[in-house]
Formats: C-alpha cells, structure tokens, sequence
C-alpha cells in the first residue's frame, strides 16, 4: 500500500525560488525606508488665538517630533492666555482696566513686545497703533456692529500711541489719560509664531513651518525644495493669487476678509484707520517678506492702512522686506526687489 504522503509531489525547488522571491522583496522595501523608520513629516492643527494654528516640521525622532508640534500649540496658548483681549484675567485686558488709573506693572516679555510695536508706531507714523483697540472694541463682527457716530467721536482722542507711558525700570505701563485701550492684535500672532520656531529650533528641527493664520514662518526645506506659502485671492477663499517660495523667512497677510461685516454695500472690517477709527479701504490684502514674522505682522498692518504709494515707500526703505499688495481694484503691486523677478 502506497503511503498517502507518496502521493504529493516533491517542490524543494519551488519552496526555495518563493523563499529567495520574499528575501528579494524585504531587502528592496528596507532600501526603500529611511534608516531610522521612525523618522518623518509630522503635521498638527489647532484653533488657538482666534485663528487656524498649523505646524509641520521634520524630525528623526517622530515621537520628539510629536512633543515639540504639541510643545508649539502649548506656547500658543500659553501666549493667548496673556495677551488675548478677550479673556478678561489675561494680562493685556488688567492694563485695559486699570492702566488708565496709575502705573500697571507687567511682565517683561509683555512689556518688551508692547515696547515694540510703540517703535512701529514711531516707524509707520502713527499708521500703526495699538490704541486702535481704543474704537475698536466697539466693533462686533460676528453680530454686525459697529460704533455710533457717539461713540466714535469719543473714541478717537484716546487713539494715539503717545497715551501709552512706558518704564523700562519698574516694568510697568500707564495710560495718560481715560477711555485708551491696546490690542496687540496686529503683532501677536507674529510674535506667537516666532515663539515657536525658537521652540523647534532648540529641539533640533531644521525644516518647518508654524503658521498662525495669515502669519507663517518656515526654516530649511520641505522635501529639499523651499515652502510654498500662498496669497488667497482677498475675494475667493478657494483661489491662490500667488505663490512664494520661502527658505528661513516669514510672511504676514493682512486682508480685509479676515473678520468682517457688509452694511449699505461698505465692508467694515477689523483693521483700523488709527486716523479715523474706521476700516481701511485702499487695497484689500498685503503681505509681507521678511526674516522675522514680528515685523512683518506689524508691517503688514501698516501697510494696509498706509496704502499703496506710502506703503511701498515703506517696505523699500527696509533692508531685505519685500511686499505684494492688492489693491481695492484687484490689481497687484510689488516693492522693488519683488517687482524685478516680474
């Protein structure tokens, strides 16, 4: 009697081309991997700051890199809880309540940022000032209202950066006179962003990008070509104007398409006339280049109120800051160094 394993056919030679196939096909996806698999892009969101959070970055280590992406929404937060105008027990909304009434003594990381955009103020001639705040928080955009013509006139003498006494020595800050009120809405989010590309840079990232909505600031490369940072049509939220490669620079977007409301066919909309307290009309969007996202945050504000001419003449003035503007007509303009690559 044949014995029922007799019956199968001998496949040594089979058994051994499958085994070299499997080896084969390991040996090609393991050259395939990085040397350390756990190497990658990391990428995290967030609504913090009253805005869209993003970061990305590259690391050898995802799980390192997973702590200093949370590390960055963490200083984002930290930093909203300071200096936002809408949590009362913040930092910034004590020296809106008591500042006018006597000196306020302020933290130095708050003094020294309010130190700064008061030098803007000096740069931009007034255009930038975070007085503004002063008219400004009689605006609601979210339920449509604005300030009466009452209010309004009432306002506008407490508008003027000059109101805000500074000493460096006792860290402290008074108004000089009733009815001031700051925001550092205009430089904050640059601030924030600058933060945490100090926070990614101490933990060894070379490739970035942290952008608070339309402040961004990348360092190094994305897949070994430059970020890409695109200019949203100020009409069309879904079109891209343009595009700007970026290496180990920033770029800050004011438009008036950010938080606003339509009345009687006008646009009013969260970036003030510091003249008029009023919403500025000149040109819908400008965005600016430069190394820091501070400055271009606030210059960004400013040339949105300057205007075109005087806003240009602006940026030209700046070493290494460039900016697109767009018109209330559509139409692009470019400062000098970008308008040489048109």
């Amino acid at each position: 009697m044949t014995h029922p394993h007799s019956l199968m056919p001998s496949r040594p030679h089979t058994i051994n081309n499958r085994a070299r196939h499997v080896r084969l096909l390991i040996l090609s996806i393991l050259m395939l991997l990085p040397l350390d698999a756990s190497a990658g892009w990391i990428r995290q969101e967030a609504a913090i700051m009253g805005t869209a959070i993003n970061v990305e970055l590259w690391h050898e280590d995802a799980a390192q890199g997973r702590a200093l992406t949370q590390a960055v929404l963490d200083e984002m937060h930290r930093i909203d809880n300071l200096m936002s105008t809408y949590k009362p027990d913040s930092e910034l909304s004590l020296i809106n309540a008591n500042a006018a009434d006597g000196p306020v003594t302020v933290s130095t990381e708050l003094l020294s940022l309010i130190i700064r955009a008061l030098d803007y103020s000096v740069i931009t001639a007034g255009a930038f000032d975070i007085t503004y705040a002063s008219a400004g928080q009689y605006y609601d955009y979210r339920n449509a209202k604005k300030p009466s013509d009452r209010q309004l006139e009432q306002a506008l003498p407490a508008i003027n950066y000059r109101h805000v006494k500074i000493d460096p020595q006792s860290s402290s800050i008074e108004f000089m006179r009733q009815g001031v009120r700051i925001d550092l809405g205009g430089i904050a989010k640059g601030y924030a962003v600058d933060r945490s590309m100090e926070i990614l840079r101490s933990g060894g990232v070379e490739n970035a990008i942290v952008s608070a909505g339309g402040d961004s600031r990348v360092i190094g490369k994305r897949r070994d070509r430059p970020w890409n940072v695109g200019i949203r049509h100020p009409r069309n939220k879904d079109s891209i104007v343009s595009m700007i490669p970026l290496e180990n620079s920033a770029i800050s977007t004011s438009g008036d398409y950010e938080r606003y409301f339509e009345e009687g066919g006008v646009r009013y909309h969260h970036i003030l006339n510091p003249g008029t307290g009023t919403s500025s009309h000149e040109v819908h969007s400008s965005s600016i280049i430069g190394a820091v996202a501070t400055d271009t945050d606030a210059l960004s504000t400013s040339v949105f109120v300057l205007g075109v001419n005087d806003g240009l003449q602006l940026i030209n003035s700046i070493p290494d800051t460039e900016a697109v503007i767009i018109d209330n007509q559509g139409r692009m303009h470019y400062s000098t160094g970008l308008a040489q690559l048109q």
